[in-house]
């Protein structure tokens, strides 16, 4: 995959689904597991107020000036993430399965997740193989189980001339 556009491209499920982030809102937003920060970076341009979190962010580009980063590791010692703070959570080609609580609780009282990452199918055609880091068939949607589901699509996204196969889930929290 062509690393230049990886960098300079939101993903599609968030630029195709962009009516239902309420943008004009100027939304606050965390991209967790930002890495170069293209999807974070996509919704600061349109206004949004992004929080960037990641272990390293050498890969992260220019940060906007309404935004922040923060370096923190979410996978060791005992993670802490801001209680309904976020109207929109960000998670792209990422799990830790241990952190789908704290993201729920991040999220304000109607509020969207905006996830993708790859499902078990995926180890078949390429990586990643680890079952650590792959999705079983319904698990994502199951999470946000009491959510409104305003998105939901299990199977080959297309993101690379191989197939990729991912879970895409885009659901509001119970505003109660």
């Amino acid at each position: 995959m062509d690393e230049k556009r990886l960098r300079a491209e939101a993903a599609p499920l968030l630029t195709q689904s962009s009516q239902l982030l309420e943008l004009d809102s100027h939304p606050e937003v965390l991209d967790l597991a930002c890495g170069t920060g293209r999807n974070g970076i996509w919704l600061a341009a349109h206004g949004a107020h992004v929080t960037f979190i990641d272990k390293d962010l050498g890969r992260l580009a220019a940060v906007p000036k309404q935004c922040q980063a923060l370096a923190l590791d979410l996978e060791s010692g005992e993670p802490q993430l801001p209680t309904a703070r976020y109207d929109i959570v960000l998670v792209f080609n990422y799990l830790h399965r241990q952190l789908f609580e704290l993201i729920k609780a991040s999220i304000k009282p109607g509020g969207l997740i905006v996830y993708e990452t790859f499902i078990e199918k995926q180890a078949e055609v390429g990586r990643p193989k680890n079952p650590n880091f792959l999705l079983a068939e319904g698990e994502l949607s199951q999470r946000f189980c009491g959510w409104k589901t305003l998105h939901a699509f299990e199977g080959d996204v297309g993101c690379e001339e191989t197939p990729c196969f991912k879970a895409q889930y885009i659901g509001r929290k119970p505003a109660n």
